[in-house]
């Protein structure tokens, strides 16, 4: 009896034992597989993980803020106040609590307005009519430049346009307004609009809308909306398809200057949007960057992996001071339009006996390629930096004015060129006013390939030395009373006859004035 209990323990033993820590183990590994990774990563760090691939980004990107504590509302009414105060037709950029805001605010009344955010490609028309005869509504259009307040995206969904307000919240008009923005969606058919009936500081909740109230054009998104809330543009593909978006890649440096030792550049991946270059240039502002040379396109696919950076070439007297020649962007941080950026700094090397090499450090030269991980073959962008000390980095004068032309008002100028842009199934619009002013069918389908047609448009009837009276009297014939109406209110008003200045604010010529001689 002994003996056969003596021969029986080491299996009890397994037992009691392995079987326990064998159930850990195997909870481990799942815990492994099924636990979020920011969790195991304060657990462990794995002996292969690699550290970041470059230590010199000093400007924040363009990431989602930390939870804010909830605004009371007292400074939520100061909130809402200082949106809706008048800004007599400018564009306004200011942080407004812990939002950067871009805004123009106008009061509206029976004839209708427009407000336009300048450089930004957003417009809302306000028909006449759609105010009461008598009243004035106060009305303000925002560009958030805020990633909180964005829709959540899935890995299948991209972002392909700002988030854009409309105020005050929930006035509605007795006409429909129009609220047009910019989209980089390659295919039209997947861009769809979305609406958040909040306000701008509460939960967001977005749904998307329907098509008979919103329209997508090529680059364009048009809403008829019939009370103000939040809208944006999402790229969706349908089933088995593939959504894509087009990038602008936009390079940034401080100046090189005699003695300087270092120089960073920085690469910015944005949506093709104006608004988005923008954030970027006001972003690199109180640091002195300055936009080296005109943005670069880049197709960029929602089904692919991450983006590439890599330093191909720097050209002699200067060194990559950092780690890696070759950065990486997370495909998210694009996909959903948060305006990331890689950097490289470069450094002078130590100057030898010889003169030449000195001189060469006068001058740097860089060549970056960028691509999407497995398409380094297929779709590749190659980009160039050069600066020199001698190099002036201001906008050159004009070499010889222009002839002296009639301009149209700035205002009213981008107020006709919302109306004209988007083309409608009659024709009556942009191609309309290009017959008036003489153009063939060759000339108008030239136009067509402008970044825009309408602009150039008046543009030519601007060269043409026409006056207001006679953009008046063609749009009228056209039946454009949206467009006639616009250039009836400088005719009859005090807008009417006040000096020009060449839009983009580049120049002012108090001589020039709009001939009302007709």
């Amino acid at each position: 009896m002994c003996s056969h209990e003596s021969s029986f323990q080491p299996a009890q033993f397994l037992l009691l034992v392995g079987v326990p820590v064998a159930s850990v183990l195997l909870l481990v590994q799942c815990l492994r597989w099924h636990c979020p990774r920011w969790l195991l990563q304060t657990c462990w760090k794995p002996d292969s993980q690699e550290g970041p691939v470059s230590h010199t980004d000093p400007l924040p990107e363009y990431e989602s803020p930390g939870q804010c504590p909830p605004a009371t509302s007292s400074e939520k009414d100061a909130f809402y106040q200082e949106l809706q105060r008048p800004t007599e037709g400018q564009t306004v950029i200011r942080q407004v609590m812990h939002k950067l805001l871009v805004f123009s605010a106008k009061e509206v009344d029976y004839h209708g307005d427009c407000l336009i955010l300048q450089d930004m490609g957003i417009s809302l028309f306000i028909p006449p009519g759609a105010v009461a005869v008598g009243r004035q509504e106060q009305v303000s259009l925002i560009l958030v430049w805020d990633l909180s307040d964005a829709p959540s995206l899935s890995r299948a969904q991209g972002l392909v346009s700002p988030v854009v307000a409309c105020g005050p919240h929930g006035a509605s008009f007795l006409k429909p307004c129009i609220l047009t923005f910019k989209h980089c969606a390659q295919q039209r058919s997947h861009a769809r609009a979305y609406s958040s009936d909040t306000a701008l500081l509460d939960a967001k909740d977005w749904r998307p809308l329907g098509q008979p109230g919103a329209y997508t054009s090529q680059d364009e998104c048009r809403i008829h909306i019939s009370h103000f809330s939040l809208f944006t543009c999402v790229a969706e593909a349908r089933m088995g398809r593939e959504a894509r978006k087009w990038l602008q890649l936009a390079v940034f440096c401080s100046p090189l200057e005699p003695g300087q030792s270092h120089l960073q550049v920085r690469v910015y991946f944005l949506n093709n949007t104006p608004c988005a270059l923008r954030w970027a240039i006001t972003n690199e502002q109180p640091h002195g960057g300055c936009l080296r040379g005109p943005c670069q396109l880049f197709d960029f696919t929602g089904a692919r992996g991450d983006q590439y950076l890599k330093l191909s070439y720097i050209s002699k007297g200067w060194e990559n001071v950092d780690d890696s020649s070759c950065q990486l962007v997370p495909h998210l941080h694009i996909w959903h339009g948060k305006c990331p950026f890689r950097s490289f700094c470069f450094r002078r090397k130590t100057a030898d006996k010889s003169k030449y090499c000195s001189a060469l450090t006068n001058e740097i030269i860089v060549t970056m390629h960028t691509f999407q991980d497995g398409l380094e073959t297929k779709y590749t962008e190659i980009l160039r930096f050069q600066a020199s000390e001698e190099e002036s980095w201001a906008a050159p004068p004009p070499i010889s004015q222009p002839p002296p032309c009639n301009r149209l008002p700035p205002e009213l100028f981008e107020q006709l060129r919302m109306l004209l842009e988007p083309n409608s199934i009659t024709g009556n619009d942009w191609r309309r006013l290009a017959s008036h002013l003489g153009l063939c069918g060759m000339k108008i389908r030239f136009m067509s390939c402008q970044p825009s047609p309408a602009a150039a448009v008046l543009e030519l009837f601007e060269e043409q030395n026409g006056s207001l009276q006679e953009l008046h009297c063609i749009m009228t014939v056209m039946e454009r009373l949206d467009c006639a109406s616009a250039v009836q209110r400088y005719l009859s008003g005090t807008q009417s006859g006040s000096p020009a200045q060449v839009r983009g604010g580049a120049w002012e010529n108090p001589g020039l004035e709009l001939d009302e001689r007709l």
